[in-house]
């Protein structure tokens, strides 16, 4: 059966991968890419995983459990092929790929860790930046490791929020000692 579209073949299927994690802001997790592939026409899901499997396997992008990242040779084999790429599958993959961006930099602005202290407790640590550079950095000391996953996920679901409220009590007029 004949394939429509520019997708025709394995091939064209890894330099639409290429293409795509070329432009991408950073790591992709499978799920994601697979769905920015899969958008075009001709690509489907077992195509589109054997060609992403044997793209890690000659060194064009590395897996590490939980996302791809294109390596140079990926980077460089992009551009020398970005031109074969219809304008208009380019345009629609950055389209497709400027949400996922925008989530993938607020997400590297915003981080939390976690370190183990002698004593057994744990410090929980969070960092809010943003394209100038850092905003605010957080550390609180927990007595469990589940209480500082909380705090964690909770500044990671509004950093702005805690940001704000921090500023606005530290500007605050205060009131005179007596």
């Amino acid at each position: 059966m004949a394939r429509y579209g520019f997708i025709h073949d394995k091939l064209d299927i890894k330099m639409l991968e290429l293409y795509l994690m070329s432009h991408a802001a950073g790591p992709i997790d499978f799920d994601t890419l697979s769905d920015l592939s899969m958008r075009h026409e001709g690509v489907d899901y077992f195509d589109f995983a054997e060609a992403t499997a044997e793209l890690v396997e000659s060194g064009h992008l590395t897996y590490d459990g939980d996302c791809y990242l294109i390596t140079e040779k990926g980077r460089t084999n992009s551009a020398a092929c970005e031109s074969s790429l219809p304008y208009s599958v380019r345009r629609r993959c950055n389209q497709d790929l400027a949400p996922v961006n925008a989530a993938l930099r607020r997400n590297a602005q915003i981080r939390g860790e976690k370190r183990k202290n002698g004593d057994g407790s744990i410090v929980a640590r969070m960092t809010l930046d943003d394209d100038g550079g850092n905003l605010l950095t957080i550390e609180l000391l927990c007595p469990s490791d589940a209480q500082a996953d909380r705090l964690i996920e909770n500044f990671r679901a509004q950093p702005e929020r805690i940001y704000n409220e921090v500023l606005e009590a530290l500007t605050a007029p205060g009131e005179p000692e007596e």
